[in-house]
């Protein structure tokens, strides 16, 4: 059974860092492009970054240059290191393959304010 548990977000300033973590269970991690999404509040969710099976990144425009996926093959994890970060980024934010293939997981709340 797959699961996807996102932790790390919370009530950040904006300019300020989080770091959020996505461990993967039920599945074998290293086949997969990896991907962190956001839903905020009315909103689409949207594909944040991505990063793929040889380390290839990609990001959305309005996150390039302030956000790093990386990936740890041996912990079946996913990292999104958020820096610099804006009001517009509070969201949910979740991971999943690169197609969005699994089951979502419960997400965390990333909060930008003052």
């Amino acid at each position: 059974q797959v699961q996807l548990v996102e932790s790390g977000g919370g009530l950040v300033q904006p300019g300020g860092s989080l770091r959020l973590s996505c461990a993967a269970s039920g599945t074998i991690f290293t086949l997969y492009t990896w991907a962190w999404y956001r839903q905020a509040p009315g909103k689409q969710r949207e594909l944040v970054a991505s990063i793929r099976r040889d380390d290839y990144t990609d990001y959305a425009d309005s996150v390039k240059g302030r956000f790093t996926i990386s990936r740890d093959n041996r912990k079946s994890t996913v990292y999104l290191q958020m820096n610099s970060a804006q009001p517009e980024d509070t969201a949910v934010y979740y991971c999943n393959t690169g197609t969005a293939s699994k089951p979502w997981g419960q997400g965390t709340q990333v909060t930008v304010s003052s």
